[in-house]
């Protein structure tokens, strides 16, 4: 598994501890640096997507539109930052552009501030 910012991987969130949590396998935006990812680091910081879109959400959700093998327009779930193990990765999916790396950034520290 060789993940990089920005990439969108099919991972499985399960288990779950809570109702709250993100659960299923379901794809997410890798988010973490490459040099975390390329140094052998066990786990990753990725945000969840969802297929059950709300417009106008910011700064808690960012649309992804479908792409690669993203079948489906999603939603990014800013609020769901997580770190993961390195197992929990399936499948490459597609890339988002830094562009949109900075956009989500923003929305980000719009969350944590």
């Amino acid at each position: 598994m060789t993940a990089s910012r920005g990439d969108i991987w099919l991972i499985n969130f399960n288990p779950t501890k809570k109702s709250n949590e993100i659960g299923k396998i379901r794809p997410a935006l890798v988010f973490q640096n490459d040099e975390l990812n390329s140094g052998g680091y066990p786990t990753t910081i990725v945000l969840p997507l969802t297929t059950h879109l709300i417009d106008d959400a910011k700064p808690l959700r960012y649309r992804i539109v479908q792409s690669g093998k993203l079948e489906q327009d999603s939603d990014l779930l800013i609020a769901h930052i997580r770190s993961i193990d390195n197992s929990r990765f399936i499948e490459k999916l597609t890339s988002l552009n830094e562009k949109q790396m900075v956009v989500i950034k923003k929305l980000l520290d719009e969350v944590l501030n």
